[in-house]
């Protein structure tokens, strides 16, 4: 069966939005624009499978949305909307628990990682989480979904729930009219110039909001003058730039920050190595300074002026909302057909 093709994605709204996400999701989002139509949500049911503060999850909520606009995602073209306005995203999250395997649930990583040893004070929810994000993708019948490495075994667990969905209730979706699927397999979107954005303390760690060290990170909210600090004491090493990308292998600070100038950029790492390679790290990051500055700088103004604006960010949340409930309302009513609910 073929299905037309729609991307959706989501960005969790749990603390400061740095360069990482900006170049592995949200530069992403933007550039499909151009290609395909778009779902772009910020996840606040994700966000609460740990505790958060209520009044800075409303203010993450706007900030996330305000990053989204700043940098080119256009709210009346596309879908931008907040996950918990939508109670599709729930419904059908439930019904994907019931044709979800606990051995599938048991294999996630992530879980594994975000709970530790205190795996028994973990949420039920932050255990179910996989179930969510397949009916994230699902409530819209979405094609597409950039995601990071992180995130791809999420996906994978959502094309098996919607293939045993589509496996246990084929003869009802067939009898319903609905063709011999009702759910496609949604492809990954992953890679990109920068999927990976490393620390700038540590080029083993991936940058994170997490990490106790604000110099760790490019805030997309950091002014100029905090943008080339961070820049200039970031990590490097002795050795001069190499003029060939083999050169990069084993010096993973000067590999991390070749990648960001390619994706702020949008160059090749070889082009970026060809023009500095064999000069110092000084003249580079200078380079990189202006670049960043140039390239950041009008977002995190563009940012701060809509987070000023709270009623201008909740009606753009509502009207994508209204426009999400349409589809997901439409699948909603098939799959309760499907699954034999009365209605």
């Amino acid at each position: 069966m073929e299905f037309k093709p729609l991307v959706f994605s989501g960005v969790q709204p749990t603390g400061n939005l740095h360069l990482g996400n900006y170049l592995g999701a949200i530069q992403r989002f933007v550039a499909l624009q151009d290609s395909h139509d778009c779902l772009y949500c910020v996840v606040d049911m994700h966000a609460i499978t740990v505790w958060q503060d209520p009044a800075d999850l409303k203010r993450q909520i706007r900030e996330v949305t305000a990053a989204f606009i700043a940098s080119g995602i256009d709210p009346t073209k596309h879908i931008v909307f907040n996950q918990s306005q939508v109670s599709g995203h729930a419904e059908l999250a439930w019904v994907f628990n019931c044709v979800a395997r606990l051995g599938w649930l048991n294999r996630m990583t992530q879980f594994k990682e975000k709970a530790g040893k205190d795996r028994e004070n973990a949420s039920v929810g932050l255990y179910a989480y996989p179930s969510l994000m397949a009916a994230d993708i699902l409530l819209y019948r979405a094609t597409h979904v950039p995601v990071g490495e992180d995130q791809k075994q999420h996906l994978e667990l959502t094309r098996d729930i919607a293939q045993k969905f589509n496996n246990d209730f084929g003869p009802s979706i067939a009898a319903n009219g609905l063709g011999e699927a009702f759910f496609p397999l949604p492809e990954p979107l992953i890679g990109g110039p920068a999927a990976r954005v490393m620390s700038l303390r540590d080029g083993a760690k991936k940058m994170s909001k997490s990490d106790p060290s604000d110099l760790s990170r490019i805030n997309l909210t950091d002014d100029a003058d905090l943008i080339a600090s961070k820049i200039r004491k970031a990590k490097t090493d002795p050795e001069p730039l190499p003029s060939e990308a083999e050169g990069l292998k084993g010096r993973p600070e000067a590999e991390n920050l070749v990648g960001i100038y390619a994706a702020l950029g949008a160059v090749p790492k070889e082009e970026v190595l060809t023009q500095f390679g064999g000069g110092q790290f000084s003249t580079f990051k200078a380079a990189l300074v202006d670049l960043a500055v140039a390239k950041l700088g009008p977002i995190g103004a563009e940012m701060q002026r809509l987070v000023a604006e709270p009623d201008h960010i909740d009606a753009i949340l509502r009207d994508g909302a209204a426009r999400a409930r349409v589809l997901a309302d439409a699948t909603m009513a098939n799959v309760r057909d499907i699954v034999g609910f009365v209605r």
